[in-house]
């Protein structure tokens, strides 16, 4: 089974979280969300992490970053993705061993996806973006380094090589498509855009 890990940090974009994880999850990905940053809380007497969107709906993710990082310390999963949300996005790109985490796994050849200010924000601090065609929130863009600047493109997605960046919300859905044709192939994707009732 595939594995993919979903990033999460106060601030995140609630649909473009939350809509990759569940279609992910329907194509039959086990999909981890871990906690970046968020709000420690007590629950049964196990330590949790609160993470809270930018419209205020509150989740608990999987595990910490820390545990998270101590598991796949080695080889990552088949799938990172960071959502959007202005500081969401800006909470993720100030966590610097998570910038790290995604730059190894782009050596070790895994997807690598981001959807609204996350592609600009998040992975444009990154050493990853170099010749790549990508996309993110309109005006964004000037957030990435400026040597990445030339293959933004205003497009609901994009993807190049093994990078998959998404523009907002609103392109959530087909985002989430595309990553399912990636990680499960183009039968998976059928079936769940046929049980969506995509048209």
């Amino acid at each position: 089974m595939a594995i993919a890990a979903a990033f999460f940090a106060d601030g995140f974009e609630e649909v473009e979280a939350f809509t990759p994880v569940d279609y992910l999850r329907r194509a039959g990905v086990n999909v981890i969300t871990v906690a970046v940053k968020g709000k420690p809380v007590t629950i049964d007497g196990e330590k949790k992490i609160l993470v809270t969107g930018s419209h205020n709906i509150q989740f608990i993710p999987d595990i910490s970053l820390e545990n998270y990082l101590n598991e796949f310390s080695e080889n990552t999963p088949d799938l990172i993705f960071c959502p959007g949300g202005g500081k969401g996005a800006e909470n993720l790109s100030n966590t610097e061993i998570l910038l790290k985490h995604i730059e190894k796994a782009f050596s070790q050849e895994r997807l690598i996806s981001a959807i609204c200010a996350s592609p600009a924000v998040v992975l444009g601090k990154t050493n990853i973006m170099k010749g790549k065609k990508w996309t993110c929130y309109p005006d964004m863009e000037g957030n990435a380094k400026p040597e990445y600047l030339n293959g933004h493109e205003d497009k609901p997605f994009v993807t190049d090589g093994n990078i998959i960046t998404g523009r907002a919300a609103g392109a959530s859905e087909q985002f989430a498509m595309e990553l399912i044709r990636l990680i499960a192939g183009e039968q998976i994707a059928a079936k769940i855009k046929n049980g969506t009732c995509q048209r």
